[in-house]
């Protein structure tokens, strides 16, 4: 291990040796102000959701500034703890490195595109991106690892995500179910790590050689199954949270040589560095347009991000449609009772359970799905069991009790509540909506989702 000693003290910090070596070997004279960047507090960000926009009152207390690359992005003073603040739980912002947020701006997702985030857990990316579609158009999020899965799908239920499929497939299985399917695909592909040495103690031990090299034969392959499902002028983000020039410059220069009908794509992005074509042998052209985060040169850990274009322009490809039914009456009634309107789109049915589905969603037969759209809730025998998943997206659009901050840890916790309320009832906390209860005159029952709370 490379060991250096903190300036004014505190420990020391262990660098691989090799990694150290080539970096040193890279940078030249900039790797005395990498090293440094070691030594650096880190800061931390969140990224504020636009569907649940708590009043800045309710954030003050973070101390905000903002990310310059990212929309919505903000840095947080670190002993403020967001984490812990109802305000997390109901969705009104997403933890995340600030150097993480360039990649879902660099796509540049619109709202009624079909998009696709391949290596989507735990679901910051796939969060940006839908707050970039704002409701509208298909967002498929994938992770091939089931338990990571789990939280992606997690995630995307707390920010209040309407038009998400959650999968949990191999990327060459999906190539061949999507087909030049998608407009724009994110590929923030498993990677060395490198950029997480300062937050992981795990990523300093595993790093190696011949972890590098392996991490880029996989992002090759990963690569080859995105670009089979883009359709003829969309746009592909590939970016790692890595700084080797084999799993960055090296792998794209790899994928334009083998897909002669993918070229970089230069964007105006003012705080990045530009890629080092020098750094690999037979470079491809363009590599000078892709994108280097260096953590010495701004507050961040460090990224690498490469826009890539498909020639040719031609509409995605259709598939057929998962079968849509009528909202169930139960659901009708259940809305009428509570003040809700009806949600407009398409409805499914899995089970007992009522989905709202997006507009282009594919039939889902033989896919691992985790998540299809928003559930509404259960039609069982006559009556309607509301989903936790729907009180977050409704979000204000309906009455709601306002909860003080005791009342709102309580909720959290399971506990019930006071209240000459009647019947189901949304809470909500500084304007957001955190889930439902169920009054009858004296308390509130809590329905909070068990594996939720916070004992």
């Amino acid at each position: 291990m490379w060991e250096f000693a903190r300036a004014g003290g505190g420990g020391v910090w262990m660098l691989p040796d090799g990694f150290a070596e080539k970096m040193q070997r890279l940078l030249g004279a900039e790797f005395d102000a990498f090293l440094a960047s070691y030594d650096r507090p880190l800061a931390p960000g969140l990224r504020e959701n636009p569907r649940k926009r708590a009043p800045a009152a309710a954030l003050a207390d973070f101390h905000l500034t903002d990310v310059p690359w990212a929309r919505d992005g903000h840095y947080y003073d670190p002993l403020t703890r967001p984490g812990l603040s109802p305000l997390h739980d109901a969705g009104a912002y997403y933890l995340q490195e600030p150097s993480a947020m360039a990649p879902a701006g660099l796509l540049d997702a619109q709202p009624g595109e079909r998009v696709l985030d391949l290596c989507a857990a735990p679901g910051g990316k796939s969060t940006q991106l839908a707050a970039a579609m704002a409701g509208r158009g298909l967002l498929v999020c994938n992770e091939i690892n089931p338990k990571r899965a789990k939280i992606l799908a997690g995630n995307i239920e707390r920010m209040g995500v309407a038009n998400a499929l959650v999968l949990s497939e191999h990327p060459a299985r999906l190539a061949e179910r999507f087909a030049g399917f998608f407009d724009r695909i994110l590929v923030d592909a498993p990677c060395s790590g490198e950029g997480m040495f300062r937050k992981e103690a795990a990523a300093v031990t595993d790093w190696s050689e011949e972890t590098v090299l392996m991490c880029s034969r996989r992002q090759q392959e990963i690569l080859h199954s995105a670009a089979a499902m883009l359709r003829p002028g969309g746009r592909l983000v590939y970016s790692t949270c890595t700084f080797s020039p084999e799993e960055n410059e090296g792998t794209i220069s790899a994928f334009l040589h083998a897909h002669a009908d993918f070229s970089v794509l230069p964007v105006d992005a003012p705080w990045f560095d530009r890629g080092r074509p020098e750094w690999v042998a037979d470079g491809a052209p363009g590599l000078e347009y892709t994108l280097r985060l260096f953590p010495h040169k701004l507050r961040g850990e460090g990224h690498y991000a490469a826009v890539l274009q498909k020639s040719g322009d031609a509409s995605g490809a259709e598939l057929p449609p998962e079968a849509a039914v009528k909202a169930p009456k139960e659901l009708t009634e259940f809305c009428a009772q509570v003040g809700a309107a009806l949600p407009e789109g398409h409805f499914a049915a899995f089970g007992e359970s009522i989905l709202l589905v997006p507009d282009e969603l594919p039939e889902l037969r033989g896919l691992k799905v985790l998540r299809a759209g928003l559930e509404l809730g259960q039609a069982r025998k006559g009556r309607f069991l509301p989903a936790h998943a729907w009180a977050l997206w409704l979000n204000a659009a309906l009455p709601s009790m306002s909860l003080s901050d005791e009342q709102a840890r309580r909720y959290l916790a399971g506990q019930t509540l006071e209240s000459a309320l009647r019947g189901w009832t949304l809470l909500s906390y500084a304007g957001c909506t955190l889930g439902w209860a169920k009054g009858d005159g004296q308390q509130l029952k809590n329905h909070y989702p068990k594996a939720l709370r916070r004992l």
